[in-house]
């Protein structure tokens, strides 16, 4: 039995450590709806979607006001959209997006995700539709998300996948350049992405999962931050002890809450995403977090070491408050969502090859990039392939979300607002990977992946 008491020490830390419920994101399943004229599929996702998720804001709402705790996102996820969009003879599946697009409008959420395809093994029917479809998709919807998983540990790594989406990124990033290429941040290339994941632009309904559920993912690295700062001058195993009980009471709050809304809402509760995830609020940021346990600067040397432990230390106090820990759970580095990985990389020494080895010890990967906008597909597809086998070998998620911005260079800035915040154009290696892309096929799967 949760008892609300469990949360009241965290209550405190709102105002002035950016506490929050990041979100509540409901997943809906669409594998019964079929037709083969896309406008009429269209229609029955948008009436499934919107009669399945029309209480979801609302009572979100509700508990906000009840408990004083700022829910700050309700989302939606759907069944991949590539294997619902097979159902018909279309060859776009843009009304399909804009559908989902009309439901979040109606439901009232923040972001809808599931325009996605799962493709770590090769191309079902209705897959490369999806992938084609996606940058037109992007620049013509406002709150749709997609993302397409390329690798598994389990199945290898999909390399045609991969030069495919190098070229659909640019695509995406030209349709949308009068916005400083905006498309490309609801745009996530997974390896071992998961069915369960509330956090958007990578939330997907998987297929083995009930016919609707509500995930909830947490937040606070605020608040992780402020509890070392109390700590004062202790060993670094004390250090990781204070994020542990502090994980603890914040992954509590989550499961309080996600608890509730299972109730209300009549659906099955998922699981909680105990992930800090930072804002570009100053106090928000998992860059500082870094900074407080010891770095002068993140992005300096030491810095994959402190957020290797602060992401262990961040899943063992979760872990015990939940019934349902799940998502990606451990530590975001987007580097436009964060205020601390904003300013260590306009200083320089936050870089992308530092970025890349800090994936293979936290959660999903090179996040909210910015880079030149003349970067090539290949490149872009080569910074993917690097990304994606840290993820296979090491049997995690990971996961590329890049913005070439069209018509800027090193040093620029993009501006997208709210959660998704501001980036500096970082250098990008310019160096061809085309032969290696254009070779196509499969990676096979590590020797890891045989545990039978």
């Amino acid at each position: 039995m949760i008892n609300t008491k469990d949360i009241l020490e965290t209550i405190k830390m709102i105002e002035e450590e950016h506490l929050d419920i990041r979100t509540i994101t409901m997943g809906i399943s669409l594998r019964d709806l079929a037709a083969d004229d896309i406008n009429v599929l269209a229609d029955k996702v948008y009436d499934k979607v919107t009669r399945r998720a029309e209480k979801l804001v609302a009572t979100g709402e509700q508990i906000e006001r009840e408990l004083g705790i700022p829910i700050i996102n309700k989302r939606i996820s759907v069944t991949p959209i590539a294997m619902v969009g097979a159902t018909s003879s279309a060859n776009s599946y843009v009304p399909l997006a804009k559908a989902l697009d009309r439901a979040a409008a109606t439901t009232g959420v923040n972001f809808v995700g599931g325009f996605s395809a799962l493709v770590q093994k090769g191309f079902a029917k209705g897959d490369e539709i999806l992938i084609n479809s996606i940058p037109e998709a992007m620049a013509e919807t406002n709150l749709v998300c997609s993302s397409v998983n390329v690798a598994s540990t389990k199945a290898g790594v999909n390399l045609d996948a991969i030069g495919l989406m190098g070229r659909i990124i640019k695509q995406t990033a030209e349709l949308t350049k009068d916005n400083d290429s905006m498309g490309c941040s609801k745009l996530v290339v997974f390896a071992n992405a998961v069915d369960d994941n509330p956090f958007m632009a990578g939330a997907f309904h998987g297929i083995g999962e009930p016919e609707t559920v509500i995930n909830v993912g947490v937040s606070g690295p605020g608040v992780v931050q402020s509890a070392i700062r109390r700590a004062g001058d202790c060993s670094i195993g004390e250090v990781a002890d204070v994020i542990k009980k502090t994980a603890f009471k914040i992954t509590r709050m989550g499961q309080l809450v996600g608890a509730l809304a299972s109730q209300r809402l009549g659906v099955p509760f998922g699981i909680v995403d105990l992930s800090l995830a930072p804002t570009p609020a100053i106090g928000d940021s998992v860059a500082r977090i870094l900074e407080e346990v010891g770095l002068e600067v993140c992005g300096g040397c030491g810095t994959t070491a402190i957020l290797a432990m602060l992401n262990d230390a961040v899943k063992k106090g979760g872990v015990m408050a939940s019934s349902s820990v799940g998502g990606l759970s451990g530590a975001f580095i987007p580097v436009s969502e964060d205020e601390g990985m904003i300013a260590a990389a306009q200083a320089g020494a936050l870089t992308l090859e530092k970025l890349e080895a800090m994936t293979a010890v936290c959660s999903v990967g090179i996040d909210m990039v910015a880079v030149p906008g003349d970067t090539t597909a290949e490149v872009i597809s080569g910074l993917i392939a690097d990304e994606i086998a840290i993820g296979v070998v090491n049997t995690k998620t990971t996961a590329v979300r890049v913005i070439p911005a069209i018509g800027k260079g090193v040093g620029d800035m993009v501006e997208f607002g709210g959660l998704l915040g501001s980036a500096p154009i970082m250098p990008i290696k310019t160096g061809s990977p085309a032969k290696f892309i254009n070779r196509g096929g499969r990676i096979p799967a590590p020797i890891q992946s045989l545990k039978n």
